[in-house]
């Protein structure tokens, strides 16, 4: 579980599979929703693949995956997305369910934090 559930958040931080929208689509629950980094709050068809693309460079750091029940897992880590206007760091947390028996996203959230001194 904690192998396949770090692969599955590591697509939602790669250009390639990120911006794949079969995959994505696959990956988001239909009731999908996040509140982002900014504060702003994501529905699943707001994240989904449009057709453009943007090139993602981030690493993931501390990923630790939790079982909270059979089918619900909890996965937190910490991003480092680098930017041309600077790094950004955030705490991250996602819900995946598998009660349909495979791995949905549920729900994510990213709350700015600092980076390493």
């Amino acid at each position: 579980m904690t192998h396949t559930l770090a692969a599955l958040e590591h697509t939602l931080w790669v250009t390639e599979t990120r911006h794949d929208r079969a995959l994505m689509d696959a990956t988001f629950a239909p009731d999908f929703h996040e509140f982002g980094r900014s504060g702003r709050r994501y529905t699943r068809d707001d994240l989904l693949p449009n057709g453009e693309t943007q090139a993602i460079d981030a690493t993931l750091h501390t990923l630790t995956v939790t079982q909270v029940s059979p089918t619900i897992a909890l996965v937190t880590y910490r991003s480092e997305l680098r930017r041309p206007s600077g790094t950004e760091w955030a705490n991250r947390a996602s819900l995946w369910d598998r009660t349909s028996g495979r791995w949905h996203l549920r729900f994510h959230q990213g709350t700015p934090c600092e980076g390493p001194a």
